[in-house]
């Protein structure tokens, strides 16, 4: 028989000694976290950020080391309706301003500054205390504010500002994902608990998940010390941990029960599941970690943090159903199928052996293979047509959700005031004896935009300038009245950048300067995601080839994974395009739309994608391939293999489709994106592509599936029938 598969071997030992194995899982869960909590977690720095000029713009102000500018707040007075009383007004800022000067942690108060269409006064307030806790801090100016609006009714006094905002933003956001956090195990759960019929066997892949995203989690924070950490490498190791520790599980247990209901004792099926099931997870954890590993190629901070992540969950997803699982269910044998939900249990039972349901579905690809091939794969790119419009920008401040009262707030302030809304940042780099030069030239830049329609004049008299305490860096703020992702805002940035900046800087003396500001970074974001994509996809597409041939010792194989892997994620890109980048679904899914997809979501949605439904290809394929190997002919091996595999397939998409469903409902534009993006993905992938692309273009290639050059042919056992045996008829086909 030869020596055992690794997998196999691994899993005995487990099965065999399954308090050690448990034991032993449990310590190395706890250490990784702890450890890395012990370590903490390092932030990308602005040179770890840096991305195009917008990037060389953020490196010299962060290398100017300048003071930490003060966090900063308002009061905002406007009319409830029609115009303003201007001696109401001025009597309830003079009441602010006395109010917010008897007020803790506020460093000072200044004139109220009325606008200049007289529309609304505002009272800057200046607060004390580290800027980057502010939010933390607000709570008593709010209050203050509020008893102004009580003692002047007949007007609107509102709170508004960064600090402000921001809590409200967080308070809201941060209920958002609770919610969404909370709602994912009950769901998950409740899906399970249909798939298997039993408590037990549901709770068991939800159990590792969990464990293995908490080990992911230290794992993480000692890797930052590497790789910085982004902002939301947190959630995705959540998001990617639930999806494959529950599909990894599903597998193994969906195959240990029906090896268990053929009569196999609990160790000999805990081994045929890792022989098959486990082999078929590894392989799968390979691909999402190949995926996850070519955003490192994408050279940006924020990628990297999220491939590292993304890597860890998923080899610690694949350790964990390969060592701990095996001796789960050894250890709990037939109780793994307790306690049971009568009706749910019969159901998954019916389940196991494919039914009726699946068979009928295939029909159309068995028996004529070549027009459901044709029809569905012109679908697919029908669907896909939309992703050649695709436009990609950055949300904006206007993207945030309009239901609370600081958004509400914000607009009122962005349309008396524009320059607190959108702005250039023009950085100068320049040597210290140049700075007075540096100053002229940036005055004489903003004397240039006065007038000129796409700048917003400024609220102060003469140009707003910030010069670094050793006045080698000096920047310049410009205001656009327009949303900062919009045309007229791109308009005014090539404005500078291409005609303005250089005719007023260019001739300073060995200066650099660069224009940065939520414009530019919305545009040299999109063009380094279009640059970057084709290289790390032909990375992707490259290795994912060269694992899927070497595993299944066939190049048609290979290339047929990574083409409807590629239809897939095409049909995706199309459905976002669709759905958002008009107002076709806005009320569907609550939501404005931007015009837009999200910038860093295609390339994120690209890597996940195809790692992620590699997990139903490699499990698919595997059970095909093991029929043809018994000598079962290609039709009907096709026929067992994805009718046999069809239950634990929809299962593990419904688990995904329901985890990223619930990110579409959370009230950030580009969680919506992305929760519709991959539930949408997952979806075609599980139903379209594997029960109807897949089957017809293996049946209609028939024995050239498994065509491979000589050296790759496997040997012995493993070794694919020499001749196609004579196709017999289908069982339960007509």
């Amino acid at each position: 028989m030869g020596k055992r598969p690794v997998t196999v071997r691994v899993a005995r030992w487990s099965a065999e000694h399954p308090w050690r194995a448990i034991a032993l899982w449990v310590i190395f869960v706890a250490v990784c976290f702890a450890g890395g909590s012990a370590a903490g977690t390092r932030e990308a720095t602005a040179q770890d950020d840096a991305i195009g000029e917008s990037g060389q713009a953020y490196v010299m102000i962060d290398e100017g080391k300048f003071a930490d500018e003060p966090a900063k707040d308002n009061v905002l007075i406007t009319a409830r309706s029609g115009t303003l009383d201007k001696a109401a007004a001025e009597k309830a800022a003079a009441d602010a301003t006395a109010k917010m000067r008897t007020v803790t942690g506020v460093q000072s108060v200044g004139e109220p500054l009325p606008a200049r269409d007289g529309s609304a006064l505002l009272v800057p307030v200046t607060m004390s205390g580290d800027p980057d806790t502010a939010s933390d801090r607000v709570e008593p100016l709010r209050a203050a504010t509020a008893e102004v609006q009580a003692a002047h009714p007949e007007l609107r006094v509102e709170e508004v500002g960064g600090p402000s905002i921001n809590k409200a933003l967080d308070d809201t956001l941060g209920k958002d994902f609770q919610r969404a956090e909370i709602l994912s195990l009950p769901v998950t759960l409740a899906i399970l608990i249909v798939a298997f019929g039993a408590l037990i066997a549901a709770g068991i892949p939800v159990l590792l998940a969990l464990m293995s995203v908490a080990a992911a989690m230290g794992l993480s924070m000692l890797a930052s010390h590497l790789v910085p950490a982004g902002d939301v490498t947190s959630s995705v190791i959540l998001l990617i941990g639930m999806a494959v520790g529950v599909d990894y599980s599903l597998f193994y247990v969906k195959r240990e029960r029906e090896e268990r209901a053929k009569g196999r004792g609990h160790v000999d099926a805990v081994e045929i599941a890792a022989e098959t099931s486990g082999h078929a997870v590894v392989v799968s954890g390979t691909a999402v970690v190949i995926a996850m590993a070519g955003l490192f190629l994408a050279g940006d901070s924020t990628f990297s943090s999220l491939a590292v992540g993304s890597i860890l969950v998923v080899a610690v997803a694949v350790i964990g159903s390969l060592t701990v699982l095996p001796a789960m269910l050894a250890k709990l044998g037939r109780w793994v199928d307790r306690p049971r939900v009568p009706l749910l249990w019969r159901l998954s039972a019916r389940r196991e052996g494919g039914g009726r349901f699946w068979r009928a579905v295939l029909r159309p690809a068995l028996k004529r293979p070549l027009a459901t091939l044709v029809i569905s794969v012109l679908a697919l790119l029908a669907l896909a047509a939309p992703a050649l419009g695709m436009k990609l920008k950055f949300p904006g401040t206007e993207d945030l959700p309009r239901t609370t009262p600081a958004m509400q707030a914000y607009d009122r302030l962005t349309a008396a005031y524009p320059s607190n809304g959108t702005t250039h940042d023009i950085v100068v780099q320049a040597p210290a004896a140049q700075a007075g030069e540096v100053k002229t030239a940036l005055t004489k830049l903003s004397e240039a935009t006065s007038g000129n329609p796409l700048f917003a004049p400024p609220e102060q008299d003469g140009p707003d300038i910030d010069v670094s305490p050793d006045k080698t860096v000096s920047v310049l703020y410009l205001a656009t009245p327009f949303s900062m992702r919009s045309d007229k805002a791109a308009d005014s940035l090539h404005e500078l950048r291409e005609t303005l900046v250089p005719q007023t800087l260019g001739g300073i003396a060995g200066a650099k300067y660069a224009v940065g500001g939520g414009v530019a970074d919305n545009e040299d974001y999109a063009k380094h995601v279009w640059r970057t994509l084709p290289i790390v996809a032909g990375f992707v597409l490259l290795l994912t080839f060269l694992v899927m041939a070497w595993t299944f010792r066939s190049v048609v194989v290979a290339l047929t994974s990574i083409t409807l892997n590629l239809l897939s994620a095409g049909a995706a890109y199309g459905l976002l395009v669709l759905v958002f980048q008009s107002d076709r679904a806005a009320d569907l899914f609550g939501f404005t739309s931007m015009g837009a997809i999200v910038s860093w979501l295609p390339l994120f949605l690209f890597v996940v994608l195809f790692g992620l439904s590699m997990d139903y290809h490699v499990f698919v394929v595997s059970r095909i391939r093991e029929a043809v190997l018994r000598g079962v002919p290609t039709r009907q091996a096709v026929a067992d293999g994805i009718s046999g595999s069809a239950g634990t397939v929809t299962s593990a998409a419904i688990v995904m489709v329901g985890v990223f469903s619930i990110f579409a409902t959370l009230s950030t534009i580009d969680m919506k994106q992305l929760g519709v993006g991959l539930a949408a993905a997952i979806l075609l992938d599980a139903t379209i592509i594997r029960a109807v692309v897949l089957p017809s273009a293996m049946t209609l290639l028939g024995k050239a599936n498994w065509w491979a050059p000589r050296f790759m042919r496997p040997k012995g056992r493993h070794a694919a029938p020499s001749a196609e045996p004579r196709e017999p008829e289908l069982v339960g086909a007509p």
